[in-house]
């Protein structure tokens, strides 16, 4: 698949149709940029973009689906408040209700989880995208589109190796063997 940058300004809607909210906006002094194929963006939204041309203009819907699936209960869990303590005490200036908090998971990766309740022996915390249960309304613009460069790859970190693109995390295993460092 050849890899595109692109480069958009757009806005974003959630809700009922007739009731739509804006959640999101860009322009084309700050657009949204990405490569197309890496996992920068949600695969339904790329295949959207992929075949238009700078100028064209684009109203889509993308299904929760399609998108950060549906909200479920289950993501919402208690962890013990020792996860959240330093030198056994809690700071208060990072873990209150509706803050975003950074979390590793057993295999090392990074999880946002917003703070729902604190209790006296646990956190409430929600691992649901904030975009869960939504169709997400796209309405925009494509501003510039065009097979991505080594430059543009650079731009975003990332570099290429045995047919992979890597942002200098271990790749898995992709073959990439040519002394990226990616391994």
């Amino acid at each position: 698949m050849i890899k595109k940058f692109i480069s958009t300004s757009y806005k974003l809607y959630v809700g009922e149709v007739g009731q739509e909210e804006l959640m999101e906006e860009t322009d084309p002094r700050q657009p949204l940029m990405f490569i197309s194929g890496v996992g920068m963006m949600l695969p339904r939204f790329e295949e959207q973009l992929n075949d238009l041309n700078v100028g064209d203009q684009y109203d889509f819907t993308l299904l929760c689906a399609d998108a950060y699936g549906e909200y479920e209960q289950e993501n919402i869990i208690d962890l013990p408040r020792s996860v959240f303590e330093k030198d056994g005490e809690l700071d208060e200036e990072i873990v209150f209700k509706g803050n975003v908090v950074p979390l590793i998971d057993s295999e090392g990766n990074q999880l946002n989880a917003e703070v729902v309740e604190v209790k006296a022996e646990a956190i409430t915390v929600d691992f649901n995208h904030p975009l869960a249960g939504e169709d997400l309304h796209f309405v925009g613009e494509i501003l510039d589109i065009h097979e991505a460069t080594e430059a543009d790859i650079a731009r975003f970190g990332m570099h290429q190796c045995g047919g992979c693109n890597c942002s200098g995390n271990d790749c898995g295993d992709c073959g990439c063997d040519s002394g990226c460092g990616c391994h």
